[in-house]
């Protein structure tokens, strides 16, 4: 969004209304704000909640509860036999089939590339234990210093397993003096220092703090010249931007389901091993044999090809629908057309704040050039500021996400929220900010 754009709330409405893809909001359950609130006593209360949220847990899709209660239907009236005689054609031991294709596109991955299966750090556990391999030479692993905990302590338990010492096999990048982020050529920087001893390099695609987008194409061509393994958490990617896992060599990667793909708290999550990776060895169990023999249960591995070969057991039914009910939206709006809107949404997000808070007692930590951050701005507050600023937010039904001590991560989602959400945002965030400083000048004696 350019800077010159109207920026009253009529134009908000007005884009809305030339949005190509505003249809997919009606897809979606959007909270009112009583229910978001739980206090019917609010002003509006049937009016949409403002939910900008869903970089921590997205909204539900309509038809999620319609496709979950088609299975608990199936599950009483036809009890084990659902696993091989579905009335959707849905047999419970292909299901993971119903949303393999979707999610290999969305990633850009081949279908034979990508499983959905496990918890994000659970893939991330069996993958290392496949990629992870160190020598006496080369055997540090390289990540962001500033790393989501789960990741970190994923990777330190990985070190600690081959008898390692983390102080000595970890190399974390944190960004040079004055930045808040990490620049592309000084991650190379990083990984060129460090290239002769490591082995992995593990990297979010979006970092979860400061909303940054790496260069992913360009980090991993780089590592990989130099025989580094690079696999990738897409946690804050996936469904966010457009990837291309299978052209930009990745070699293994992981991400969750209940962001920005809506497939509920806890949601089934997914994985994608480079089809020149596959046949690494691996840890198994019984859903990486083959299906057409598993139930010959001969104890002889009968390995599926591709990224199928690293599942172990059989998946939820329930959550994987509970996927595919969000999948089956992402399925009419190629994401292409997504990440458009996501520019469109962000960029305005970032316009109306410059506008309407001159004086604005934050710092946007998230890069302003579009290319660099998928659907997020981390506002970074001044101390003390930000639990009573967003307390304000969450009492008048809008809803962020914190991360104490002094950071608002806002995400506005393409195929949920609106302009007119981001509009109705910025608003109540300078009605709050104004109360919030009011009140503690108040109690300085300063008014």
């Amino acid at each position: 969004m350019a800077a010159e754009i109207p920026l009253g709330r009529a134009d908000a409405i007005k884009f809305d209304s030339e949005d190509p893809i505003a249809s997919a909001r009606h897809e979606f359950y959007i909270p009112s704000r009583a229910e978001i609130t739980q206090n019917e006593k609010i002003a509006s209360p049937d009016a949409p909640s403002v939910y900008l949220c869903g970089n921590s847990l997205g909204l539900q899709p309509k038809l999620t509860r319609q496709l979950i209660d088609e299975e608990l239907n199936v599950w009483a009236k036809n009890g084990v036999y659902g696993h091989f005689r579905h009335p959707n054609s849905r047999p419970w031991v292909t299901i993971d089939e119903t949303v393999t294709s979707t999610m290999a596109a969305i990633v850009g991955a081949k279908k034979e590339e990508v499983a959905v299966m496990g918890t994000l750090t659970m893939n991330l556990h069996i993958l290392m234990a496949a990629f992870y391999k160190p020598v006496k030479e080369r055997y540090k692993v390289i990540i962001e210093h500033k790393a989501f905990p789960s990741d970190h302590y994923a990777v330190e338990s990985q070190i600690q397993m081959h008898d390692l010492s983390v102080d000595e096999a970890l190399v974390t990048i944190t960004p040079p003096a004055n930045s808040k982020v990490l620049p592309t050529d000084y991650i190379i920087s990083v990984i060129k220092e460090h290239a002769s001893t490591t082995t992995l390099l593990l990297l979010p695609g979006v970092q979860y703090y400061t909303g940054q987008a790496f260069e992913i194409q360009k980090i991993t061509a780089y590592a990989k010249s130099l025989g580094i393994i690079v696999g990738w958490d897409l946690a804050h990617a996936a469904g966010n931007l457009e990837l291309r896992l299978h052209d930009w060599d990745v070699d293994f990667a992981a991400w969750c389901s209940y962001k920005y793909l809506n497939a509920g708290p806890g949601g089934i999550a997914g994985l994608f091993v480079h089809e020149n990776q596959s046949k690494r060895p691996r840890l198994t169990g019984w859903w990486a044999h083959e299906v057409k023999s598993r139930f010959i249960m001969d104890n002889q591995m009968k390995l599926q090809p591709g990224a199928a070969g690293f599942q172990l057991s059989n998946p939820s039914v329930l959550d994987t629908i509970a996927l595919l009910g969000s999948l089956t939206v992402f399925g009419k709006y190629p994401m292409k057309a997504l990440r458009a809107k996501s520019v469109a949404l962000t960029g305005y997000l970032e316009t109306l704040l410059l506008s309407r808070f001159p004086d604005r007692p934050f710092s946007i930590l998230t890069p302003s050039d579009p290319e660099q951050r998928g659907a997020q701005l981390s506002l970074a507050f001044e101390s003390g500021v930000m639990d009573e600023v967003n307390q304000v937010l969450q009492d008048n039904g809008v809803t962020c996400d914190e991360r104490r001590p002094d950071v608002l991560r806002v995400a506005p989602m393409p195929l949920y929220n609106s302009f007119e959400d981001v509009w109705d945002f910025v608003d109540e965030l300078r009605k709050a900010v104004d109360l919030v400083l009011t009140r503690r000048n108040v109690e300085r004696g300063l008014v």
